[in-house]
């Protein structure tokens, strides 16, 4: 066995250098999960041709949004690719009445998560404000939820009167 001194002095800037890189991977973290990955998608011009108006507090303020039926995609980070899922809203007086969402898997493990996902998504939404929609994890699927926030948000950006 051949045994080697470290110097105390290049020990101690390794540490230094160790955790100043993930000081480093933290930050970009941040900035990953901060940006808006959602695509814009189109109104259902079926049902959107209701005249009908909604509003819903939300504590901050007055949002009003037009009742219809809004489709959007959302995308999101997962360990192998960046995943899609699209989104469609029926709402009706500042409410979700109704929700579908369609998955695009790229990996193996993503379609059980995303088959998961759209299964118990109507459970955890369906009557649900738009304003106050926020899912975290459905049926133990918690990054497809992403992809859902991210279509939610330009939804709400479509239907907003």
């Amino acid at each position: 066995m051949i045994r080697t001194n470290v110097p105390q002095s290049v020990r101690n800037a390794s540490a230094l250098v160790g955790v100043a890189g993930l000081f480093v991977l933290a930050g970009c973290s941040g900035a990953a999960d901060a940006q808006d990955t959602s695509t814009t998608g189109s109104t259902d011009s079926g049902s959107s041709s209701s005249s009908s108006s909604s509003s819903t507090d939300s504590g901050s303020g007055t949002t009003t949004y037009t009742d219809g039926t809004y489709t959007a995609d959302g995308s999101y980070q997962t360990p192998e690719t960046v995943e899609s899922i699209s989104v469609t809203l029926t709402i009706a007086d500042g409410v979700v009445t109704e929700v579908e969402v369609t998955g695009d898997p790229q990996a193996r493990e993503t379609e059980q998560y995303q088959g998961q996902f759209i299964d118990g998504i109507a459970d955890e939404v369906v009557g649900v404000a738009l304003d106050d929609l926020n899912v975290s994890r459905v049926s133990g699927s918690s990054l497809t939820s992403n992809g859902f926030n991210a279509a939610v948000e330009s939804i709400k950006e479509q239907a907003a009167a």
